[in-house]
Parts: C-alpha cells; sequence; structure tokens
C-alpha cells in the first residue's frame, strides 16, 4: 500500500539534493540532553568500568564524545561481550537498556565474561528523536567501508581490530508507530521512491542474521525477554516488517549486505533486539528491562555453550 499522503520535503519521484536535505536539518528540534541523560550515567560508572573516548562528532556548534565502558581487569581467556545501544538515536530503550544493564547487572559477570558497550552511537539523532544523522544518512545501513556515516565510521575504527575476538554481539534497537508515520516516509521521500506502507508489529522480536542465523540463541533470548514483555506475533503473510517469521519472534536479515550494525563482528551469537514502545501492553520500564533481559540471555547461553 502506498501513502496518499506526499512528504512534506522534495518533489515526488525525485531524490533529494543539498537544498532539501537542508531544508530537512532545518526543521529537526532538540528535545533531550546527551550530556544529561547518557555522559551523566556514565561518569557515575567510572568507578566499575574502564571508560574511554573512541571518536568526538562536530555538528555545527554542538560537539559529541563518544563513549565506550569496558570491564577493568579485561582477560582474553573469557568470552567478551559486545553491546551496542542508540545506532537509531531515537529508539530510546537501546541507550537506556545497556546503561541499565551495566548499572544493576554488570557485576554479576565480573570474572566469568568481558564487557564492551558502547551504549549511544548516535548522540545526535539521540537528542533529536531521529532515525538518521544531521546528513540525512541512516548509521545502521552505513557500517561498510568508505562509510558516509560519521558515526559508523567511529564504530567501524573502534571494533576492527576486535573482530575476532567477541563470542556475543547484541545491537539494541526498537520499532516505533513514527517509523511508518515519519521515518520511513521521509526515507521514501530522500530516495524519490514511492513509499510502501509495511505495519508496525505489536511486541517485541529479533533480527538475526540470515548467513548465520543460530536459531537455539535466538529463542533463548525471546524465553527470556517474554517474561518481560510480549513477542510480536506474525502478520497474515506470517512475516513480521515485510520478512517471514522464520521462528518464535525471528526474523533475519543479510546484515553484512544491509550495512547493520551486527556485521561488525564476527561474533559466533549475534542478534538485533526490536522493542515496542508504543504498545499499550509496555511501558518504558518494561522496554528497559526487555532489552536488560534480552542482554543478560545472551550472555547466559553463551556461558551455557562454551566449546
Amino acid at each position: 500500500m502506498t501513502t496518499a499522503t506526499p512528504y512534506p520535503i522534495g518533489t515526488p519521484n525525485q531524490p533529494w539534493g543539498d537544498v532539501e536535505k537542508q531544508l530537512w536539518l532545518s526543521r529537526q528540534v532538540r528535545h533531550r540532553r546527551y550530556a544529561d541523560d547518557v555522559l551523566a550515567r556514565v561518569d557515575r560508572l567510572r568507578a566499575r568500568y574502564d571508560v574511554s573516548e573512541f571518536g568526538r562528532l562536530e555538528y555545527a556548534t554542538d560537539a559529541y564524545p563518544l563513549l565506550v565502558l569496558r570491564s577493568r581487569d579485561w582477560n582474553d581467556a573469557l568470552p567478551s561481550i559486545l553491546v551496542t545501544g542508540g545506532v537509531h538515536g531515537y529508539e530510546t530503550s537501546g541507550v537506556h537498556g545497556a546503561l541499565q544493564f551495566l548499572e544493576h547487572h554488570g557485576a554479576a559477570y565480573a570474572g566469568k565474561v568481558n564487557l564492551m558497550v558502547v551504549p549511544c552511537v548516535s548522540p545526535w539523532a539521540y537528542e533529536h528523536i531521529h532515525r538518521w544523522n544531521p546528513n540525512a544518512i541512516d548509521p545502521n545501513r552505513s557500517f561498510r567501508e568508505n562509510s558516509p556515516s560519521e558515526e559508523s565510521a567511529a564504530l567501524m575504527r573502534l571494533l576492527a581490530p576486535l573482530r575476532d575476538r567477541f563470542t556475543v554481539h547484541i545491537d539494541l534497537h526498537e520499532t516505533t508507530d513514527s517509523d511508518e508515520s515519519e521515518f520511513r516516509p521521509a526515507l521514501a521521500a530522500r530516495d524519490g521512491k514511492p513509499f510502501e506502507a509495511e505495519g508496525i508489529p505489536d511486541g517485541f522480536y529479533l533480527v538475526g542474521d540470515s548467513e548465520d542465523p543460530q536459531p537455539a540463541f535466538q529463542q533463548a533470548v525471546i524465553a527470556a525477554v517474554e517474561q518481560v514483555t510480549h513477542i510480536a506475533p506474525p502478520d497474515a503473510h506470517n512475516q513480521i516488517i515485510g520478512s517471514d517469521v522464520v521462528a518464535h519472534g525471528v526474523i533475519n536479515y543479510p546484515v553484512r549486505k544491509l550495512g547493520l550494525c551486527t556485521c561488525l563482528t564476527n561474533a559466533r551469537y549475534r542478534t538485533i533486539t526490536e522493542v515496542y514502545p508504543d504498545s499499550p501492553r509496555a511501558t518504558p520500564e518494561q522496554c528497559n528491562d526487555a532489552q536488560v533481559a534480552a542482554v543478560r540471555a545472551a550472555i547466559d547461553y553463551a556461558l551455557r555453550n562454551r566449546d
């Protein structure tokens, strides 16, 4: 189904140029502060984790340090776990879920695993509650050579020497009603394509890698999250957002081909969480808790299934 209302920026069927992108940027509004919501919480964790800056974004008058938190006493004999959040900055529980995991559960894994957490990959998008960076680029389609996204390029530089060191990589996301009302229509307009509505699933789901799906791992995460919030059912075509449901609450994408964040490591166990914060059956606290449950389940599964 194609939307009947054209997006308010651009000409239908014509990709945006610099004028349209600048008009789009002029309409973006800061709604919250990265320094208050993220950096302040990271500061409170400095006594427990090693914190370092792996990049710095300079956008107009705004500067954003990009921070990574690591376990102290890193031990290469232990499994290493990578958690990324806020690749899409508007997906709030990805950012806060990553921090909540460290605050309340990280200590339980001391001596069992090495933790590496990047809680907010896209701070400008976090502040402006948007999917893109200020150049109208989606960081989560930009994890590729010569990336056009500074956010993606910075994370790629951080992880490149560690690509083979991780056992788990879990990337925390949300699917929101605004995907259908704003972000997908904007994408279609930006690229000069018609907008095809896909519907928003009511509930949590996971996105595995079609080239290495690890179905037992995905189901272990689903089982844990199901204790916190409901799992998205398939639609009438047995799909979720246009992709076939391969198991309860799970779809797969070709993550490397699409340039998604989980292509950045060769971790045996990789998944993308998708929380649904707009459901009348879920609170913001439940959304954060669902992300935490997913992280814990992913780590616990990896520990149970060590070679």
